[in-house]
């Protein structure tokens, strides 16, 4: 195995620091996902005249319902043991330790407050439209994981594999922050064609629906590829990102027939009145 021909990736996570404060290029990544998304539902907001100030709520409804709800699934998911022999380190989120199946829990429970709250529009119309920025999102926190050398999968020989030099390893593995981000950059345009494509009136649910299969089906598969994030994974045959993703493609596919379904019904009662008016 020529070892020249692989990429050596060893990128200091850390741009600059000042003191104990350290500004990092995943913290970067991360808040880049919330400011785009925060144009992209601009966007949806003034083409579907609702009201703009609720698009601060909503931002702030999705930022925290996203860092409570992926630093508790971390801690129920991954560590619980520890977690309880260290409670205060659960608030110490600069630590590392934020899983992305909590935050979507996380984004779910905040996302129904706020359209309790706040607009007259039904919690499936906020989904679908919030999963679109959502998709994105994704991929700049995939990036961020890769510039922070963690969450990348076992040794492989295809000839992008990566050696992570600061983690110490000496063969190449597969990317799988590259492989997640670009399936989540995918997801993001198919997900605002879509939109475009229906001009916001698609069916209720559709676009949401999609978003489960898609990032969660693509990250079952993925997990294959990855190396495990708990030791208690080395002995189940799906590691625990792989099940705590079914109950959302499950949803997810539960939601597309849902709106699919109700979409030809529509259909077929608008035939049946333009036959009935000839």
């Amino acid at each position: 195995m020529n070892l020249l021909s692989y990429i050596h990736w060893n990128i200091d996570p850390v741009i600059f620091s000042a003191g104990s404060f350290e500004f990092r290029y995943y913290g970067i990544f991360f808040a880049s996902g919330f400011i785009i998304g925060y144009y992209i539902m601009q966007y949806i907001f003034q083409r579907e005249k609702v009201p703009i100030k609720e698009l601060d709520k909503i931002t702030t409804y999705s930022i925290i319902g996203t860092i409570i709800g992926a630093r508790l699934g971390h801690v129920i998911f991954y560590q619980p043991q520890y977690y309880l022999e260290n409670p205060i380190e659960i608030l110490m989120i600069w630590h590392g330790g934020l899983a992305s199946h909590g935050g979507a829990i996380g984004i779910l429970i905040a996302l129904y407050f706020f359209s309790r709250k706040s607009t007259k529009k039904s919690y499936l119309w906020t989904l679908d439209r919030f999963v679109i920025p959502t998709a994105l999102a994704g991929f700049f926190i995939r990036i961020g994981n890769l510039m922070n050398s963690e969450i990348y999968g076992y040794e492989t020989s295809v000839p992008w594999g990566f050696i992570f030099d600061r983690n110490n390893e000496v063969v190449p593995k597969h990317p799988t922050q590259i492989y997640e981000a670009l399936a989540y950059l995918f997801i993001f345009i198919f997900l605002f064609f879509i939109y475009k494509k229906y001009k916001g009136k698609n069916p209720k649910g559709m676009l949401f629906g999609i978003f489960l299969v898609g990032v969660f089906g693509f990250r079952f598969f993925i997990e294959f590829l990855k190396q495990n994030q708990a030791d208690f994974e080395q002995n189940i045959f799906l590691n625990m990102g792989q099940i705590l993703s079914i109950p959302f493609i499950i949803a997810g596919i539960f939601f597309i027939y849902k709106a699919l379904k109700k979409n030809t019904g529509e259909i077929v009662e608008e035939n049946k009145v333009m036959e009935n008016s000839d």
